[in-house]
């Protein structure tokens, strides 16, 4: 059962009536099913601005400080590639998965992400600033400083990953879950949810915007962890 307290849906406390059974529906998030096609390798070349990528594979290959900003990857497969400083500002992949991928400083800024799968990367200062995320699946790995701002995230999940110092604020997230993710000091400051799932965070460690949970679901034992951060944030001090 749930309840709702202070816009945040906390499950495990007894309801009656209409209110019980509003609080009860929480949308699952779908899933991205990609199936890629026999891949041919991308070879040698470096990417270019505005290219068209279509059923290739990427494989490790070190792609730092290429540009492709603008670029359209369909059903690619990027496995073990270095993407240090690699420019792909407002570049959109489709049904793609990403695999083994490492990086600090990717900008994949106003970045479009459709039916993307992303496993186990390693990644530092990622820009997904203003980008739009569509049933994407982000599983296992560790991503630093990822940069979200003013995104637009519907249907994703992050899956058995750590995410330090994420940075959701001003961004949508509708229909997004957290399965067994460590976030660690999140900003949530200005966020929009709607259908978000927290309950399934291995931690869960919001740094600023804890009053932007409205929309989210939780359990009481991350409304106990959390208790300081809201009695700071309508001002209550407690003292033993």
């Amino acid at each position: 059962m749930w309840q709702v307290r202070g816009g945040a849906v906390v499950s495990g406390v007894v309801q009656h009536g209409a209110m019980a059974k509003r609080a009860r529906e929480v949308t699952a998030v779908r899933r991205p099913e990609v199936r890629l096609p026999p891949l041919a390798p991308h070879g040698p070349a470096e990417l270019e601005t505005e290219g068209d990528y279509d059923g290739l594979e990427f494989r490790n290959l070190d792609l730092s400080g290429q540009e492709g900003n603008g670029s359209r990857f369909m059903d690619c497969g990027l496995y073990g590639c270095v993407l240090d400083e690699t420019r792909l500002a407002g570049a959109r992949l489709i049904d793609s998965v990403l695999s083994g991928v490492r990086g600090v400083g990717t900008d994949l800024s106003r970045a479009s992400l459709r039916d993307v799968e992303i496993h186990d990367v390693r990644m530092g200062g990622i820009q997904l600033h203003g980008a739009v995320l569509e049933r994407v699946l982000i599983r296992g790995g560790k991503i630093d400083y990822l940069n979200l701002r003013d995104a637009e995230l519907r249907d994703v999940v992050f899956e058995n990953c750590v995410l330090s110092e994420p940075d959701f604020a001003m961004a949508r997230l509708d229909r997004v879950a957290f399965a067994g993710c460590e976030l660690r000091r999140a900003d949530f400051t200005g966020t929009r949810m709607k259908d978000v799932d927290l309950r399934g965070a291995a931690v869960l460690d919001i740094a600023r915007g804890v009053d932007r949970l409205s929309g989210a679901v939780i359990t009481p034992t991350q409304l106990v962890d959390l208790a300081p951060a809201f009695a700071a944030e309508v001002g209550v001090r407690v003292v033993g």
